[in-house]
């Protein structure tokens, strides 16, 4: 069969671990894929070329998209999230026109940007992937079908981290896009009250360092490193602990599909995070993680982690063992060819 994807970008996270990785597994069982890359990415814009015209070439890509569609005659088109991030549904429904089945993937609340236009997309389509059960409930009065397939690791780019020596500074880490660093300051009280009493340095990951200056950090050993794709796995590699705290006044966390969380869980590395959508189910009983709601927790779990080197190595194996189980493509890309193939 022949499948098309409508990607945001190649350095999107959506793509990268939604669409991407499925590629080869699909086409290794005699499928032709096609991934069709929004240009500039979805929310970017091209800096030498400004944001008018970037959104005008985008605009330009995604109608040569659509008629190259026309054209190939695919069993189905899956559209990561939507094509435009405006209120605009008109190519959506020109990839309704060109394939007997279409398929809307969601891996966040999209949503509450655009609400009506995402209900009039989502109606356009045969079945809607969610990435969660929150996802879920909220698209089922909208689509004709719902399928769950979580955020997925590719585990065979995911080694487990090395032993490392234990008179080694342990590292507490996380790691995200800039927009969300100040979701730091959720566990942050917590951080600089553990910096006076045991030695610990924080690693933040995240493309510039622009927002790190507004958490209050005072005390606290951090270190700022540039996200890049070749370092990824390695800076995971550093983290004892990872950190994904999520602020409770937002409506747009409960939506989240915890790839963070998954990411540090993948090389064996426990994570600590706030009980908000499904991160609580990810940790279940604590046995890969802690959840914390408050300074107190987040003082506790944070301490007890850096203190308990075999605790951390626990956790992680069984953390990994989860990734492979339930939230791995090693484990979903069949789920995924039966929403493709119908």
């Amino acid at each position: 069969m022949r499948f098309l994807f409508i990607a945001s970008g190649r350095r999107m996270p959506s793509t990268r671990f939604r669409i991407d990785p499925f590629i080869d597994p699909l086409q290794s069982a005699g499928h032709r894929c096609d991934v069709f890359y929004s240009f500039p990415e979805k929310y970017d814009s091209l800096p030498w070329l400004g944001w008018r015209l970037s959104q005008r070439l985008k605009r330009t890509v995604r109608h040569w998209h659509a008629f190259l569609a026309a054209r190939r005659h695919y069993d189905a088109i899956l559209i990561e999230r939507e094509v435009f991030d405006d209120d605009t549904s008109e190519l959506e429904e020109k990839f309704r026109q060109a394939t007997p089945r279409l398929i809307l993937d969601v891996d966040d609340g999209v949503f509450l940007r655009h609400r009506e236009k995402f209900h009039r997309i989502a109606g356009l389509c045969d079945v809607a992937i969610a990435g969660n059960r929150f996802l879920a409930e909220y698209m089922e009065p909208l689509c004709q079908s719902i399928e769950l397939i979580p955020t997925c690791i590719h585990l065979a780019e995911y080694p487990l981290r090395p032993d490392t020596s234990p008179d080694r500074k342990p590292t507490i880490g996380w790691m995200g896009t800039t927009h969300n660093v100040p979701f730091l300051e959720v566990a942050a009280p917590a951080l600089r009250r553990i910096a006076s009493e045991v030695p610990y340095r924080l690693l933040v990951v995240a493309n510039t360092d622009e927002r790190l200056k507004e958490l209050e950090l005072t005390g606290v050993d951090v270190e700022f490193r540039r996200w890049s794709p070749d370092r990824e796995i390695a800076d995971l590699h550093e983290m004892d602990i990872g950190l994904m705290p999520l602020p409770p006044d937002q409506e747009w966390m409960k939506y989240k599909c915890g790839l963070k969380l998954l990411q540090y869980l993948a090389v064996g590395t426990p994570g600590i995070a706030s009980p908000i959508g499904v991160n609580a189910e990810i940790i279940g009983d604590g046995l890969v993680g802690r959840i914390a709601s408050d300074e107190t927790q987040w003082y506790e779990s944070i301490k007890k982690l850096l203190l308990d080197t075999e605790l951390r190595k626990e956790l992680g194996r069984t953390g990994r063992q989860l990734v492979a189980d339930q939230y791995s493509i090693e484990a979903n890309w069949r789920k995924l060819l039966e929403v493709l193939a119908g």
